[in-house]
């Protein structure tokens, strides 16, 4: 069955529910900044089926306040928006010099359109209405090329991490982590012994729409330690936050 086409008038992901390939996470955090709803709605829960964090705008002064609030790897952006044009946001993302990756939607497929866009420094481009699958290979190139340099592999003790692998061993017996636990113990061991806030971990593991009163953090927490064993490696700083120790 071909993909479904995303349109102001069909805009649900393809019928079948699109998942990251099997071992694959996608350590991905994306903003849509879309104004028709619909359409927002529909590429968001998409993008979170594939397993990223995904927040939602849906007018271009919101859109440009929280890609400047918060550090996203890829901006999914429609042009044409009601308030802070889309041609600006990239604009200014550009001149700051973020590492966000923007791929801009448009409804116009003319040439000349898809080159101005590019001028402004928009990475991608992708002409309404368009195959779901499509936008998320898309979307997934871009996270790889707005990814930071990060060391090939993250250590304490005898537990080690590699993020591009997305394998986890611990006195070299592997563990089966999920993806949230993977995302938590990732940001742990890069904060280098740092207290890392639970507001923190909510914002980079999960997304915006996480309920910050919510004990997820705390549960997951309970079971990336339960299947860390023993000596524990993960230390609460009350009222704080987290922090890795190195294990004795």
């Amino acid at each position: 069955m071909s993909a479904t086409l995303l349109s102001a008038r069909r805009c649900r992901p393809s019928g079948q529910r699109t998942l990251a390939p099997r071992g694959y996470v996608d350590a991905m955090r994306v903003l849509v900044v879309e104004d028709e709803r619909s359409l927002a709605d529909a590429l968001a829960r998409g993008l979170r089926r594939a397993g990223m964090a995904v927040d939602v705008a849906y007018d271009g002064t919101s859109g440009h306040e929280m890609a400047f609030v918060t550090r996203y790897d890829v901006l999914v952006l429609d042009r044409d928006l009601p308030g802070v044009h889309g041609d600006e946001i990239c604009a200014d993302l550009v001149a700051a010099g973020m590492l966000t990756r923007v791929l801009m939607l448009t409804a116009s497929g003319t040439v000349a359109e898809r080159v101005e866009g590019l001028g402004l420094g928009a990475d991608d481009y992708l002409t309404k209405p368009f195959a779901f699958d499509e936008l998320l290979a898309r979307v997934r190139a871009l996270g790889r090329r707005a990814t930071p340099v990060v060391p090939p592999v993250l250590t304490v003790g005898n537990v080690v991490l590699d993020p591009a692998k997305r394998t986890v061993s611990r006195g070299g017996k592997p563990l089966d982590l999920g993806k949230k636990e993977f995302g938590l113990l990732e940001e742990l061991l890069k904060a280098r012994g740092a207290v890392v806030s639970t507001e923190e971990l909510l914002e980079r593991v999960w997304d915006a729409n996480t309920d910050p009163f919510t004990t997820i953090v705390r549960v997951t927490m309970m079971t990336l330690r339960r299947k860390l064993g023993e000596p524990s490696l993960i230390e609460t700083v009350v009222g704080v936050g987290y922090r890795i120790v190195e294990s004795p």
